[in-house]
C-alpha cells in the first residue's frame, strides 16, 4: 500500500512538473496505441532506487509498470474535460500523425480509423528514436565535466573545461575520456556509445561547449571567461537533469557577491539610548552604505580594478584572490552608491542582516548585508545565545537557576531592553516558568507584568511566583466576579501588582479592560494558543500594550510552519513579513519540497529570537533521569474484531458513494469509531456496559497497573476521549480499590488545581487518568513515574507534551512511557505514521489525518483492513 501511495506520488510529481513524454507502440494484438510515459532526470534516481527490492530485475519491471500506467492516467484526466478530448479531429484527410495526437488526449489510448499497419510503424519508429535521445542513460558511467580556472600568471581568459566518465555506482571514481576512447579504463568499450549520447546532449543544451565534439577524442576544450558565466548561470541544472554531471568550482559555490553593506554609524549615542529607553522595530537609524565583497570590505584601489575590468567588458575577475562575476550595470551602481548616507529603521536593518529583506540602495545597487556595532551589532550575531551575558540568580528569587537557566534570563533581559520580542522555547520540564519569574526580578519594568495561560495552569503560576518570588504581589485575573467584586477600577488594581494571570478566553472577553493599562511586560505561556491569528484570542493579544513581549512554548510548530509565524508576528510583528510572504518565502518550500537552503534561513532568522534547549542534550542538563517508551501491542477481543469490521465495511461502502468534502468528513468520522472500538465496545456503544474481559487494550492496561501499583510508583494514564475517560476513571478505582482522579477540561479551576495538589502528594493517589486536551501541557505531575497513552495522537509534539507532565526537572526516577496500539487495525498504521514524523516534528510535521482522507478506496480498504492473526483467542 505504500509503495502503491509513494507511485502515486511520484506520477503526481511527473506530471506537475512536466516531465513526461509522449510513445506510441503496435502490441501482439497489431493494434497501435499511444501512451504517456515519465522521463526521469539523474537527480531522481535515488527516489525510484528507494522503492525496488534491491536489484530485482523482475522488481524494477514491475515499478516501471506501474509508474507508466500512473503517468499515463494522470496525464488522460489532465487532458480530458467531461469525456471530451481537447484535440478536435481535423477535416480532410486523415494522417498517421493527426491519429496519434488525437489519441494522446483521448480517454482510449488506441489510435482509431482505418491506418496502414506500415505508415503507423515507420512513425513509431522515428517517435521511439525522438524519446530515446532525450532519455537519461543508466549504465555503469556517465559523463562528468569539470572547470579549470586559468593558472596564475595566465590570462584571465585562459579557461578549461574536460569531460571524463564518472562510474555510476562509485562518483569518486572518475576517468579521462582519453582513457576510455584508448580503452584503458576499468568501464570497457560499452560505455563510449552511451558518452557520446550524452555529448550530444551536453552541445544541444550547452552550444558553448560544442568543442569538446569537434576533437577526435572529446578531451576538453577551451572557452573565454563569459562562456563560463553562461555555463555556471544557465545550464548546470538541465545538464544535470540530462544526466551530465557538472563539478562546480568551489569558488562558484561558495562565492561572495559584489555590494553595498549598511554601516551603522559607531560613535552615535543610540545604543546607549536604546539600552534606556526600549527602542523597537520602527526606531530609525542613520548609516553609511559601503562596498563590499561578501563581508570584506573594498579599499579605493579595489574599486579601480573593478572599473578598469568593467570598462575591458570581462565577465570574471580576480578580487582579493577570488573569483567575481562582473555586470557593468551593478559595478556602476556600487560605483555611485559607495560613502553615500541612508536611514531606515531597525526593523528593516535586522531583515536585511538576517538575509529575509533588503534595504532600498543608491541606484538599485544590491545589497549585501549590515555592519553594525552595539546591541545590533550583538543581536546580528551568529552567535547570540552564547554571546549574552548570564545573569546569575537574582536577589529576591527563591532558588538557584541552572547554568543554561542563567543564559536563557540574560537573553530574555537583553532582547527586551531593546524592546525586542523573545519566543523561549526550551523543552518541556527545563523550567520556562522560572526563567521567566527571574527575568521579573532581574530586568525591573514600569508597570506590571502580564501572563495569559490556559485556565487548567493559573493556579500553577500563582503557586510558581509566589513560590520563586514571594515579594511580586501577584493577581489572579478570573472568575465570575472579576469585574463587580470589586470597588476599584480594573487598571488600578492592576498597576499596585507586580504580575497579573489571567486565561486566553478572558483576554478576548475583557481585552477593552485589559488594554487600557500599559504593562511592563506581557507573558503568553503555551503560546500555541494564538498559533491562529485570526481567532479572537490572537486578535486580543495584538492590542496588549507591552513594550517586552515573550512567548512560552515547547513546541514552536505542532503542525505547519504558519503556527511558527503567527508565534514570531506576536511577539515581533513584522518580522517575518506577511503572512502571504511568509508561506511563499518558507512555508511552501519547506512543508512541500523540503527545501534545505529554505529551512536553513528561516532557522537563522528566526534564532536570535528564539531559544530552544532539549532534555536529552546533556550539556544542558545531565541529572535528569532516562526517558524509555514502550510500544505496547493489545489483540482485539472477538467482540471488538466484530464490530471492526462491521464499520470498515460500512464506511468502505460510504466512500464508494461520495466525493470531496463529504467523502473526507464521512471517512474522519469512520476512523473515529475505529479508535472507539479499539478502545472498548463501550466506549463504541456509548453506554454503561461490562466492562472487564471485552477489550485487549483494556486487559493489558489493567497489567500494566498492577504492576505499577504492586512496587508502589505513580502513573498517568491519557486519553483524547473526554466520554472514555468519564467510563475508565470509576472503573480503574473499582478494579484496584484506590482512588483515580478524572482532570478534564469542564472542571473548575479550583477542582483542577486540588487535584494535581492531591496527585503530587506523596500520600495521595497513585493513579491520574487525564484528558490529553485539558491536561497535556503546563501541569507539573513529577511524582508520576509511569505514562500511558492509551488511545493515540495523530500528532508526536502533543504526546510529548503529555509526557513530558512527568518527565520534567524535579523527576528522579526513570520515566516508562507506555503506548498502547490495537494490533492490525488502523492504529497500528497511525503508529507508523507518528514513527515516521518523529525526525520531522522539530521542524515541519504533516497536517492530522489529511493523509488518509486523501487515499482511494482501494487504498482505504487496505489502510483499514484487519489483520486476522492479530485477534485474540
Amino acid at each position: 500500500m505504500l509503495r502503491a501511495v509513494a507511485v502515486a506520488g511520484l506520477a503526481e510529481m511527473f506530471v506537475e512538473t512536466r516531465r513526461v513524454v509522449p510513445g506510441l507502440t503496435i502490441g501482439a494484438d497489431g493494434v497501435a496505441r499511444s501512451w504517456w510515459w515519465p522521463l526521469p532526470s539523474a537527480s531522481d534516481r535515488g527516489l525510484l532506487a528507494a522503492l525496488l527490492d534491491g536489484n530485482d530485475n523482475e522488481d524494477h519491471v514491475c515499478l516501471a509498470d506501474e509508474l507508466g500506467n500512473e503517468v499515463d492516467r494522470k496525464m488522460r484526466e489532465r487532458l480530458v474535460v467531461d469525456g471530451v478530448a481537447l484535440l478536435e479531429p481535423r477535416s480532410g484527410r486523415r494522417t498517421v500523425p493527426d491519429a496519434w495526437l488525437r489519441s494522446l488526449t483521448a480517454p482510449d489510448p488506441q489510435l482509431s480509423g482505418s491506418l496502414d499497419i506500415d505508415r503507423v510503424a515507420a512513425f513509431a519508429a522515428v517517435v521511439d528514436e525522438w524519446v530515446r535521445s532525450g532519455v537519461v542513460g543508466l549504465g555503469r558511467a556517465r559523463l562528468c565535466i569539470r572547470i579549470h580556472e586559468p593558472l596564475a600568471g595566465e590570462s584571465d581568459d585562459a579557461w578549461t573545461v574536460e569531460a571524463m566518465a564518472q562510474d555510476v555506482d562509485e562518483p569518486s571514481l572518475m576517468v579521462a575520456l582519453r582513457d576510455v576512447w584508448g580503452g584503458s579504463s576499468p568501464f570497457g568499450a560499452e560505455v563510449v556509445e552511451e558518452l557520446l549520447s550524452a555529448l550530444g546532449r551536453l552541445a544541444r543544451i550547452a552550444p558553448e561547449l560544442s568543442g569538446l565534439l569537434d576533437a577526435a577524442v572529446p578531451d576538453r576544450c577551451e572557452v573565454d571567461d563569459a562562456a563560463i558565466v553562461e555555463l555556471l548561470q544557465e545550464h548546470v541544472g538541465p545538464l544535470e537533469d540530462a544526466g551530465v554531471v557538472v563539478l562546480l568550482p568551489g569558488w562558484w559555490t561558495n562565492r561572495s557577491l559584489l555590494g553595498l553593506r549598511a554601516r551603522t554609524n559607531r560613535s552615535a549615542k543610540s545604543e546607549s539610548a536604546v539600552i534606556a529607553a526600549g527602542f523597537g522595530f520602527d526606531q530609525i537609524v542613520e548609516f553609511a552604505w559601503k562596498a563590499a565583497l561578501g563581508d570584506i570590505a573594498l579599499t579605493a584601489a579595489d574599486l579601480r580594478a573593478l572599473q578598469a575590468a568593467a570598462d575591458a567588458k570581462r565577465s570574471l575577475v580576480r578580487v582579493r584572490g577570488m573569483w567575481v562575476e562582473l555586470r557593468p550595470d551593478e559595478i556602476a551602481a556600487l560605483l555611485a552608491g559607495h560613502g553615500t548616507k541612508g536611514e531606515g529603521t531597525v526593523g528593516e536593518l535586522v531583515r536585511t542582516g538576517l538575509g529575509i529583506d533588503a534595504l532600498d540602495a543608491p541606484d538599485g545597487a544590491m545589497v549585501v548585508g549590515v555592519d553594525a556595532s552595539g546591541w545590533l551589532g550583538t543581536l546580528l550575531d551568529d552567535a547570540l545565545h552564547s554571546t549574552v551575558d548570564p545573569v546569575p540568580t537574582p536577589d529576591g528569587f527563591d532558588g538557584e537557576l541552572r547554568p543554561y537557566q542563567e543564559r536563557g534570563v540574560g537573553w530574555l533581559a537583553f532582547l527586551g531592553r531593546v524592546g525586542l520580542g523573545a519566543c523561549l522555547a526550551d523543552d518541556m520540564g527545563l523550567g520556562k516558568t522560572a526563567q521567566v519569574i527571574a527575568s521579573m526580578l532581574s530586568d525591573r519594568v514600569d508597570g506590571p507584568t502580564l501572563v495569559v495561560c490556559p485556565t487548567s495552569v493559573l493556579g500553577n503560576w500563582e503557586r510558581e511566583v509566589n513560590r520563586f518570588a514571594p515579594e511580586l504581589s501577584v493577581m489572579v485575573h478570573h472568575g465570575a466576579g472579576r469585574m463587580r467584586d470589586h470597588d476599584v477600577p480594573f487598571a488600578e488594581r492592576a498597576v499596585d501588582c507586580n504580575v497579573v494571570l489571567t486565561s486566553y478566553h478572558l483576554v478576548a472577553r475583557d481585552i477593552d479592560e485589559l488594554e487600557t493599562v500599559r504593562w511592563g511586560r506581557f507573558v503568553l505561556d503555551e503560546a500555541q494558543q494564538v498559533k491562529n491569528p485570526y481567532t479572537s484570542q490572537a486578535r486580543a493579544v495584538h492590542r496588549l500594550n507591552a513594550p517586552r513581549r515573550i512567548a512560552l512554548t515547547g513546541t514552536p510548530v505542532e503542525n505547519r510552519l504558519s503556527e511558527l509565524w503567527a508565534i514570531m508576528h506576536t511577539v515581533n510583528p513584522g518580522l517575518l513579513g506577511s503572512a502571504p510572504s511568509f508561506r511563499r518565502r518558507f512555508a511552501g518550500p519547506i512543508e512541500r519540497e523540503h527545501d534545505p537552503e529554505a529551512t536553513a534561513r528561516l532557522q537563522r532568522i528566526v534564532s536570535p529570537f528564539l531559544l530552544r534547549r532539549l532534555k536529552s542534550d546533556r550539556s544542558i542538563i545531565d541529572d535528569l533521569p532516562d526517558k524509555v517508551e514502550r510500544t505496547q501491542r493489545c489483540p482485539l477481543t472477538r467482540e471488538q474484531a466484530t464490530l471492526y469490521q462491521a464499520v470498515v465495511d460500512d464506511l468502505i461502502e460510504q466512500a464508494e458513494g461520495l466525493e470531496g468534502i463529504d467523502r473526507r468528513g464521512a471517512v474522519l468520522a469512520g476512523i473515529m469509531k475505529l479508535k472507539q472500538v479499539c478502545n472498548h465496545p463501550a466506549h463504541f456503544a456509548k453506554d454503561s456496559s461490562t466492562m472487564a474481559g471485552r477489550s485487549g487494550k483494556l486487559a493489558r492496561t489493567e497489567e500494566l497497573i498492577h504492576q505499577v501499583l504492586a512496587v508502589g510508583d505513580k502513573a498517568l494514564l491519557f486519553t483524547q476521549y473526554s466520554e472514555w475517560g468519564t467510563l475508565l476513571a470509576p472503573y480503574l478505582a473499582r478494579r484496584f480499590a484506590v482512588e483515580v482522579p478524572w482532570l478534564h477540561g469542564k472542571l473548575t479551576r479550583k477542582r483542577r488545581d486540588a487535584i494535581v495538589a492531591g496527585f503530587q502528594d506523596a500520600d495521595g493517589p497513585p493513579l491520574l487518568v487525564i484528558s490529553l486536551k485539558a491536561g497535556g501541557t503546563g501541569l507539573n505531575l513529577t511524582s508520576a513515574s509511569h505514562v500511558l497513552h492509551y488511545d493515540r495522537w495523530w500528532n508526536p509534539a502533543v504526546e510529548d507534551q503529555a509526557t513530558d507532565r512527568a518527565y520534567r526537572i524535579g523527576q528522579h526516577r526513570n520515566v516508562v512511557v507506555h503506548k498502547l496500539v490495537s494490533s492490525g487495525t488502523v492504529e497500528e498504521k497511525i503508529d507508523e505514521m507518528i514513527t515516521g514524523k518523529k525526525a520531522l516534528a522539530e521542524s515541519v510535521v504533516g497536517a492530522g489525518e489529511g493523509w488518509i482522507t486523501e487515499l482511494s478506496t482501494d487504498q482505504l480498504r487496505d489502510v483499514l483492513t484487519l489483520r486476522k492473526d492479530t485477534i485474540e483467542d
